[in-house]
């Protein structure tokens, strides 16, 4: 599959190429239909993991399964979830949960289950996208199987994409969660900061929760004020990343500061460093002795290496 045209900077998870066909969510019959339609294909993740199977360069990728089978796995729409089309093909995803491997049972000879963060680089930027979309959806499940307004369980409508109470009446949709992730600059350095719970010698780029009533501009520089002792003096737009863990969008920012005399919190940072620009580049290129970034796929590691590349 090759995703949509679209002009921007594309991060792992964010390319999927699917229709998402949302006016056509609400239609049961259709759905039914689609669902029986022998060419109509799935997704299915075991435990937050993807189906996937060898393709014949030997590199992994999603590995479908016939919408009837997974309708059938599913036991009724709980589980179920209308991905899209591609062209004319309608894409579902299937949920299973716990109990032993599928791929060991009724699954057996359509591929293995791996999990999503060793698997996101390998596999085709449009397999990645739509499995992260799968995933995010299914721990939105997870976690709102009761109604907030009255505490009922709640049913799935408009092919998983929403949930509503029979109780109360009560409407839950999606959320996803902003982020601001940002990557601090003064002149010729960067800073970045060491969680308690990152291995030994890595780090990345701040981080935050965007909170009500903020803009995403005044988060940034709120989160370089609590976490650094930063004040933030101008903002730019890197690019987004959806991050299905559970369901974040991670909103990557390189924000200009006025001082450099940074001091960790010491409650979300162990530790920040200023880099310079050639070390910044060493570290991206894994020649800083001592130290090392996050992988390509997370969008810390794609502010890093913007910044540390550009012209100057």
């Amino acid at each position: 599959m090759e995703p949509m045209p679209l002009s921007f900077f594309a991060n792992t998870f964010a390319c999927n190429p699917l229709n998402r066909a949302s006016e056509v969510r609400g239609d049961a019959d259709w759905m039914a239909d689609r669902l029986k339609n022998p060419d109509s294909l799935a997704v299915v993740i075991w435990n937050g993991q993807p189906l996937v199977e060898t393709a014949p360069d030997g590199a992994p990728r999603v590995a479908y399964i016939q919408a009837g089978m997974a309708s059938e796995l599913s036991g009724g729409g709980e589980r179920l979830l209308f991905l899209g089309l591609w062209k004319e093909t309608a894409v579902f995803a299937l949920d299973l949960e716990d109990g032993a491997d599928p791929s060991q049972g009724v699954l057996e000879g359509m591929g293995k289950f791996e999990d999503l963060r060793g698997l996101a680089l390998r596999l085709p930027a449009t397999d990645a996208g739509i499995i992260a979309t799968a995933k995010a959806m299914f721990e939105w499940r997870r976690k709102h199987r009761h109604c907030a307004n009255c505490g009922q369980p709640t049913a799935p409508a408009e092919a998983g994409w929403k949930r509503v109470c029979p109780v109360c009446s009560a409407e839950h949709f999606p959320r996803t969660d902003p982020v601001v992730i940002m990557l601090a600059v003064k002149g010729d350095k960067c800073l970045l900061g060491r969680q308690p719970r990152f291995p030994k010698g890595m780090f990345s780029a701040l981080a935050g929760f965007l909170e009500p009533g903020e803009s995403i501009e005044e988060a940034c520089a709120r989160e370089l004020m609590e976490e650094a002792q930063l004040r933030a003096t101008s903002v730019r737009y890197h690019s987004t990343q959806p991050w299905p863990y559970p369901s974040s969008l991670m909103i990557g920012l390189i924000a200009e500061v006025e001082n450099d005399d940074a001091v960790a919190d010491l409650t979300e940072l162990d530790e920040v460093r200023w880099f310079t620009r050639e070390e910044t580049r060493a570290l991206l290129a894994g020649d800083l002795k001592g130290y090392f970034c996050p992988p390509a796929m997370a969008i810390a590691h794609q502010l890093i290496k913007s910044w540390a590349h550009e012209e100057t």
